[in-house]
């Protein structure tokens, strides 16, 4: 049975700050790096970073070899603690994560060993590289990496898993012996996580492994096609006021459903569509079951698809808004992390929870096209990460009712914008 060794590492720079991760995986009878990972998580902390390096990885060399072995080693001693089951997992942010990394494969097919920081150098300049590249504005790219381990490395690595012997704990390669640059060394700091020395803007979640340049890419297959539908109107909609996951829940009004036949009609003269998930509000739903009637198709319902919660506003317009929660608007309006009046969700709460749920629908329909009907702010969610756009994006984009947008994902985790805002449909 083949072996392999993960090694993954995360960080964020302001814990919570702006994040990202690097993972590797190694042949561990040869100590090869056969593929690497790194993404931008966003604004995120640093336990969610690791967890999201420790997912990657293991999806990587699931992709690999799902049948392999894995030993998984980080200098994260509390994701090894928890993924071990000796440290229970109780931040809700870390609980989904633990839970997809425990089913990419049988547990008894995956062990974990803390090691020391300066033994996890490949995934941590991978991590580093990553939120370097990001806060420049450019994508992370393996040709411009520097964290590739060296033929030194592999063969210490080789040599290493000779004298092992089969004991797959048997810890890491030697590392080259250069340090990382200043913008790249991440000083431990207290508690479960630990920041970044070194700045940076906040940047948006990315999705992205090593692949060749476009001239040698292999063929990658169809992409995981998510054709984002946002609801119908509801009698809130014209008015222009908050309508979260927090408020009403109202229902589609009489323009709304005719919106919602008319996008049905056009998704059924396409012909791609193959499943149907929506978020669980009564709007979705409405639109959603009104889509798959057309289509001969079942609607699945997924909680990581419903609107933001916009606590104390829901229900009122932005000028009322304005009038009453002047200084709480204004923060919201100028950092993701801001709540709005009364508690809700964040924009950066959101894009994490929207990652998320793109991870686990790309994994589970790859290949395919997929109708999510959501709302406003989750379908300009999936474009900015897709785009690797700031925060701030999602206040220049406009997204009509019952309008079409479309993302492909590759299988190399790289994303491509195929439409946005369509309503063609709507019209006579």
């Amino acid at each position: 049975m083949r072996e392999f060794i993960v090694e993954a590492d995360g960080g964020s720079r302001g814990n919570p700050g702006p994040a990202g991760y690097g993972a590797v995986v190694l042949d561990a009878a040869t100590g090869e790096a056969l593929t690497e990972a790194a993404e931008y998580i966003g604004v995120a902390t640093n336990n969610v970073a690791e967890y999201r390096g420790l997912l990657a990885g293991l999806r990587a060399a699931h992709a690999l070899d799902p049948s392999a072995r894995v030993h998984v080693r980080m200098d994260s001693k509390l994701v090894i603690e928890q993924m071990s089951g000796r440290w229970k997992i109780k931040h809700p942010d870390m609980k989904p994560l633990a839970a997809e990394a425990r089913s990419v494969y049988p547990p008894d097919q995956v062990t974990y060993e803390w090691i020391p920081r300066e033994r996890n150098k490949h995934a941590d300049r991978l991590a580093n590289e990553a939120m370097d590249a990001g806060a420049k504005g450019r994508q992370w790219s393996p040709s411009r990496s520097g964290a590739a381990l060296t033929e030194d490395r592999a063969v210490g690595a080789a040599s290493e898993s000779a004298a092992a012997a089969g004991s797959r704990a048997a810890g890491a390669a030697p590392v080259p012996e250069e340090a990382a640059p200043p913008s790249e060394q991440r000083p431990e700091s207290p508690g479960e996580g630990r920041p970044s020395s070194s700045g940076g803007e906040t940047v948006s979640e990315r999705r992205v492994t090593s692949a060749p340049g476009w001239s040698a890419a292999p063929d990658l297959g169809a992409p995981a096609t998510l054709v984002l539908l946002r609801h119908g109107e509801t009698p809130l909609t014209p008015q222009k006021r908050f309508s979260g996951s927090g408020g009403t829940d109202p229902s589609l009004s009489a323009a709304g459903r005719e919106q919602a036949h008319r996008v049905a009609e056009a998704l059924a003269r396409r012909g791609t569509i193959q499943a149907i998930v929506a978020s669980p509000l009564a709007r979705t739903r409405e639109t959603a079951e009104i889509v798959a009637a057309r289509l001969n198709l079942d609607v699945t319902l997924d909680d990581g698809l419903r609107e933001t919660d916009f606590g104390a506003w829901e229900g009122l317009t932005f000028g009322e808004v304005r009038e009453r929660h002047p200084d709480d608007l204004d923060a919201w309006l100028a950092d993701p992390e801001a709540h709005p009046t009364g508690g809700g969700e964040s924009f950066a709460e959101t894009a994490t929870r929207i990652a998320a749920t793109r991870d686990k629908l790309v994994a589970a329909h790859a290949g395919r096209t997929v109708l999510l009907v959501t709302h406003v702010t989750p379908i300009k969610t999936f474009v900015r990460l897709a785009l690797g756009a700031p925060p701030t994006s999602l206040f220049r984009m406009e997204l009509s009712a019952a309008s079409l947008s479309a993302v492909a994902y590759y299988a190399d985790g790289n994303a491509s914008v195929r439409l946005f805002n369509d309503t063609s449909h709507l019209r006579p």
